[in-house]
């Protein structure tokens, strides 16, 4: 919730989110380079394989954006940095298959990490991503007034004063580690960087610092929703979240794309 607000936020744009932007395929690509590398489990138990995993999913997720952006040639055109996203994600996975490939010891583990699960999150990779969004948290929120001051246009925000170049390099780096360490424990589940801020925005209106921390919140509630729904569905056997997230979350955008189709065709 935290990274999808952010990112629709810096990008001004309501469809980015970090899958999107390719954050979420570098980080799963530094997952699996860890796994095979370390020879360690993304689901380890102990804290230092834990860190080191995370380590690794930040350094990937960054390389993605920073991929992203030189692609783009940075974030004025909004449809090019989409764009550039996708294309990054896309080369990511495909490095990801062939580490896969290199090391057909880690397929099994690589393919549950995919699907994405909280099967296996205890109380130490909880307290990870705890401190992981206190962090981004305390960042996002500060530099928030930047995103405040971008939704204005980019002329406007200049005029003002803001240090936008390192205000967006701090947010950019927020969205990273969040988006890298919830990816670390949990695989990818995805759309709910992308669901989350909508929803929250269809409820209440305010400014990007109140509404970066509230999307978490929510982001985390639906989270808790899936989870519990994955859990019925097939019980006693559970449902991969990461499954169920992304049937429901692409539902939920072709839904919201037609809306605005229809809207704009109204008006």
């Amino acid at each position: 919730g935290l990274a999808g607000a952010v990112a629709q936020g810096l990008f001004r744009n309501p469809l980015a989110d970090p899958y999107l932007l390719g954050s979420a395929s570098g980080a799963a690509l530094g997952v699996t380079v860890a796994m095979a590398w370390f020879g360690v489990s993304a689901l380890a138990t102990p804290w230092l394989a834990r860190i080191g995993t995370a380590g690794m999913a930040f350094a990937g997720a960054v390389l993605a954006v920073l991929l992203t952006l030189l692609l783009a040639r940075g974030v004025q055109h909004t449809l090019r940095l989409l764009l550039a996203g996708v294309v990054v994600g896309v080369v990511l996975g495909a490095l990801r298959d062939l580490v896969q490939l290199a090391s057909p010891d880690i397929l099994r583990a690589v393919h549950a990490f995919a699907l994405g699960s909280t099967a296996f999150v205890g109380w130490a990779a909880c307290a990870l991503m705890a401190a992981a969004w206190g962090l981004c948290s305390v960042l996002a929120w500060t530099l928030a007034r930047a995103l405040d001051a971008l939704t204005l246009g980019e002329a406007t925000a200049a005029s003002l004063g803001l240090p936008l170049t390192p205000m967006r390099a701090g947010l950019v780096a927020a969205m990273a580690l969040a988006t890298a360490v919830a990816v670390a424990q949990t695989g990818l589940i995805a759309f709910v960087g992308l669901a989350a801020p909508h929803l929250l925005r269809s409820i209440v209106r305010v400014t990007h610092a109140r509404h970066i921390l509230l999307s978490s919140f929510m982001g985390a509630l639906l989270l808790l929703a899936a989870d519990i729904l994955a859990r019925w569905l097939l019980a006693p056997q559970e449902l991969p979240v990461g499954v169920l997230t992304a049937a429901l979350g692409g539902s939920y955008l072709l839904w919201l794309m037609h809306r605005r189709t229809v809207q704009a065709g109204g008006a």
